[in-house]
């Protein structure tokens, strides 16, 4: 029986993308930071992250409801809860319901209406817009659907302060402007997984070239959003070195990326791996260079 309840709660755990939710809440948290000029009190910064994981989590559990069918035919996906029979569709989905209303609800109560606001508009944007609509229609349904991924810093900020600042808006264009040359990055070599499935991600409707070159503007566009947060007055010098360092560098790995002839893939998949360690590095260095 204990057996059994652990493997069904490491399911309906796996129904959240933790591994997704954690980078999430690491934004979330250092804007939080950010906006408070210091740690939030632990109350606060608790019943935040947990509404925010909730919310979160609870998309991801709905989005893996719905893309049930094309998850039975990707490698990737095909041993998730759901496709592998270990749960039933009709529960992910309760499940996921019930998880994003509790975390809505949790941040009414601890971090006022507009911090539920974005979590509950980052929730309805991932599941309706990205993964009902955009997903399965067009090539720029990443670029477009970035934008779900983008909320947690509005949430962290709007938590603290009440409001939405200038500073949480660059945080969330940072994210929007990093999540195509990071996710690009891993369709590039999971190209054929979303070939079989019909899902039109970039590469499998305008081509690897064209991808590769995408990315690479967006990491330059996105270099540039990540030194504006200096203009702000809320970090300091070692902030901005630190950005233009990361930002450079993951500016590198796209243009190498680009010169990787195809059936290659070693490039993409250095590319899609040190976006993850661009994106928390560059959200520490916020936290740790807070101009006084």
């Amino acid at each position: 029986m204990i057996t059994r309840l652990r493997s069904a709660a490491g399911d309906y755990l796996a129904l959240t993308k933790p591994r997704i939710v954690a980078l999430l809440l690491i934004t979330g948290f250092c804007a939080m930071v950010v906006a408070r000029d210091g740690l939030p009190p632990v109350w606060t910064t608790l019943a935040t992250l947990l509404g925010l994981a909730l919310s979160s989590g609870g998309a991801n559990a709905v989005n893996m409801w719905y893309d049930r069918d094309i998850d039975r035919i990707m490698t990737r996906t095909r041993g998730r809860p759901i496709p592998s029979g270990r749960l039933a569709p009709e529960a992910a989905l309760r499940f996921g319901i019930l998880a994003g209303l509790t975390g809505v609800v949790l941040l009414v109560a601890a971090a006022g209406w507009l911090a539920a606001a974005m979590a509950a508009a980052g929730f309805v944007y991932y599941v309706f817009i990205y993964t009902m609509w955009l997903k399965r229609r067009t090539p720029q349904n990443i670029v477009i659907g970035g934008g779900a991924g983008a909320f947690p810093p509005l949430v962290g900020w709007a938590a603290v302060t009440g409001h939405i600042g200038m500073a949480a808006i660059l945080m969330f264009l940072i994210i929007f402007l990093w999540t195509p040359p990071h996710f690009w990055s891993l369709a590039l070599y999971k190209d054929e997984d979303y070939r079989r499935a019909g899902i039109p991600m970039m590469p499998v409707i305008h081509g690897w070239r064209s991808t590769k070159m995408q990315s690479a503007l967006y990491a330059v566009l996105l270099l540039g959003a990540s030194l504006l947060l200096y203009l702000t007055g809320r970090v300091g010098i070692w902030y901005l070195a630190s950005a233009a360092v990361l930002g450079i560098v993951f500016v590198a790995y796209t243009l190498r990326l680009l010169r990787e002839q195809a059936p290659h893939v070693q490039w993409a998949k250095r590319t899609f791996h040190f976006s993850l360690l661009y994106l928390t590095a560059l959200f520490a260095a916020m936290v740790f260079d807070l101009r006084p």
